[in-house]
């Protein structure tokens, strides 16, 4: 048995000039949650559209359990649907709702009964089963939706912006639920979103895609620390991009000047003296001090403070033209026009070349 269970082999799908999918390539582990993740018109649902085969690929395959199924009927094609606005039936109980694709492919009431009670058990609301839509929270209503997805036992689980209706807290909630319940059943996963906590919450892995077509394949942690381009690093997190000049470098770091100042940084592949470069750190990973100590400093001045609670947004001027966003727990605090010092610790600096 093969360890994929899906693959998109240069899944391209047009919309009049529109290039939705462009030569997508991706392959999905058997039992592992894979989440795609970008903005509005990434073209994210509609690989997830042509994997339900609600549409058509111009060009490419799709292959579940080493099966092309690019032109095989959504019935035929054993996947589970949880959908962004719950999709119940209003006049049904729950136990109706997730019998219902019992029903359509032709199990019998008698024989349904052992299914539902144990769907219904997996998520906690068999005490709730004669009760309509409308008596239920939100949360209660998204788990009769994974109840119903999961009921006839399919080889996928997909997951379509299933949390975007619920408030902060229930999202939150809602995400430990789902990935212990994908993790119990050891089902294979695909879940769409545009948020990027719920991403690096739940997933094994992350796509993350922009215009069509896959920008970066990696382990949560993989896009976060190691992002290969600008367009991931200002996606995922909060991120600071800072000009800079390589003015040297060996195989393993790179001397680079950021508002005349010399900085250590870890070095890439494809460097050139005399580049113009990004500096990429995350505000959280600056330290903010009223005095010069160490290397790696930059020289600022505080021109707006933020407290945010636990932390405390700065936005401090390097340079004409060069800003920084340092957050630091909220003990000692800084005020507007303040003159700070800013470590940028070497291990923490990525370089990213201009795009």
């Amino acid at each position: 048995m093969s360890d994929i269970m899906i693959e998109f082999r240069n899944l391209t799908k047009r919309y009049g000039t529109l290039l939705a999918n462009d030569h997508v390539n991706l392959q999905i582990k058997r039992g592992e949650l894979m989440t795609l993740l970008g903005p509005s018109g990434c073209g994210k649902t509609t690989a997830l559209r042509g994997l339900t085969g609600y549409v058509r690929p111009d060009e490419g395959q799709i292959l579940i359990d080493d099966k092309d199924v690019t032109n095989l009927p959504t019935h035929q094609r054993q996947l589970g649907m949880v959908f962004q606005n719950f999709a119940l039936f209003p006049h049904m109980t729950v136990w109706d709702n997730v019998r219902f694709p019992l029903m359509i492919r032709g199990v019998s009431k008698k024989d349904s009964q052992a299914k539902v009670r144990e769907a219904l058990q997996l998520i906690r609301l068999e005490g709730l089963s004669d009760r309509y839509p409308r008596q239920l929270s939100g949360g209660q209503q998204q788990r009769v939706g994974l109840a119903r997805a999961l009921v006839y036992r399919p080889n996928v689980l997909l997951l379509d912006e299933p949390l975007s209706n619920l408030d902060a807290k229930l999202r939150e909630e809602m995400r430990f639920e789902i990935r212990d319940l994908q993790r119990r059943l050891g089902i294979t996963a695909i879940y769409v979103t545009h948020d990027q906590q719920e991403a690096l919450a739940l997933s094994d892995r992350v796509a993350i895609m922009n215009s069509g077509h896959l920008e970066q394949v990696g382990t949560p942690e993989e896009i976060y620390e190691y992002p290969r381009s600008k367009f991931v690093a200002d996606f995922i997190g909060l991120s600071d991009f800072i000009p800079a000049r390589v003015e040297s470098f060996d195989a393993n770091t790179a001397r680079i000047t950021v508002a005349g100042v010399m900085l250590t940084v870890p070095a890439v592949d494809g460097l050139q003296r005399g580049q113009e470069i990004l500096l990429f750190i995350r505000p959280n990973d600056i330290a903010l001090m009223a005095s010069e100590s160490g290397e790696n400093i930059l020289v600022g001045v505080v021109h707006q403070a933020t407290y945010l609670g636990d932390r405390v947004d700065y936005r401090v001027q390097i340079a004409d033209g060069i800003d920084a966003r340092v957050q630091t727990a909220s003990g000692h605090r800084y005020a507007q026009g303040d003159r700070v010092y800013l470590h940028l610790p070497v291990e923490r600096c990525r370089l990213i070349a201009e795009e």
